[in-house]
């Protein structure tokens, strides 16, 4: 008989992952409002924006004013994506309470993303981390392309592993596993788990999905029964990555909070609380986002 976790914690990465490659600007204080709302549905981390130049993510330009006007909510983690020192000052001046750092597992998406070569990044993430931890931030170290890479196709669990031991020799107190093109199906997550769960435990994973082919759900599925609670997801399965063509955005946190209250699996998340909120940021992006549950809602009225 099957083994649900009683509990899983959602990490809402839609205020960075979300809109990250969105053409239409969003406007400093509706995301501001957005994320406030998001910070009044219960979820357990926010993570509200990315530090990285401007001129690579001219959408989340605004991540320090963004930082310093949202209303904390003492239940929930900050956090923002650090490419780098420069990128973590500004972001432990605008107030986060976690630092991402981020790295690929395919040499050639960490080459488009990160402009370095895997070898070559270690030692930045080292400075960040380290400096990161010295401030008392909480760091999650971020794996992009664990299953399929874009450019090299399927990426072994082996290659997935030499990262996770390397980032947790550097210090961070938890891996990000990212199916960032969205083409992972069960018995890929069956097989990275297999190998990672015999060194790591599972309260140190959580599991990045994007849904570019439905496959999402099926996936999260897979690894609770590997005794995954861990998850980021987007309101609205907004997003997609700029350095993987074609990818979808993220599992959409609606759906993902269908999936769990229906099964009885605690989130401690109110979802006409992230309905509403999912409903507010279609409206700004002008665009129907691909959540099932809120077209279901939105068909309701």
């Amino acid at each position: 008989m099957r083994q649900w976790p009683t509990e899983v914690r959602i990490k809402e990465v839609g205020p960075r992952d979300g809109l990250q490659n969105e053409q239409n600007w969003v406007h400093t204080h509706d995301k501001v409002a957005w994320i406030n709302m998001l910070s009044d549905s219960g979820v357990s981390e926010i993570e509200y924006s990315s530090f990285v130049h401007p001129k690579w993510i001219p959408a989340l330009s605004d991540a320090r004013e963004v930082g310093k006007r949202i209303k904390r909510n003492p239940n929930v983690r900050y956090s923002a994506l650090v490419p780098n020192m420069k990128g973590l000052e500004h972001a432990l001046e605008a107030g986060i309470d976690g630092a991402s750092i981020f790295m690929s597992a395919s040499d050639s998406h960490n080459k488009g993303n990160i402009n370095k070569s895997i070898a070559d990044t270690y030692s930045i993430l080292k400075e960040v981390i380290d400096e990161a931890k010295s401030a008392g931030k909480h760091v999650t170290g971020y794996i992009s392309t664990v299953f399929d890479c874009p450019f090299e196709g399927k990426v072994t669990p082996t290659q997935v592993l030499r990262i996770c031991e390397k980032l947790y020799s550097l210090g961070v107190d938890d891996l990000s596993l990212g199916d960032t093109i969205g083409t992972a199906v069960p018995s890929q997550v069956e097989n990275l788990l297999e190998v990672l769960l015999k060194y790591y435990p599972q309260e140190k994973m959580i599991m990045h999905f994007h849904d570019t082919r439905g496959m999402a759900i099926a996936n999260i599925m897979t690894s609770m029964e590997y005794g995954i609670t861990r998850f980021d997801s987007s309101v609205g399965g907004l997003g997609g990555c700029p350095y993987a063509p074609g990818a979808a955005g993220n599992v959409a946190t609606n759906d993902v909070l269908y999936l769990l209250h229906g099964m009885g699996v605690k989130t401690g998340i109110d979802e006409k609380k992230v309905k509403e909120a999912g409903f507010y940021i279609q409206k700004k992006l002008g665009k129907q986002l691909p959540s099932k549950s809120l077209m279901y809602a939105a068909a309701q009225g």
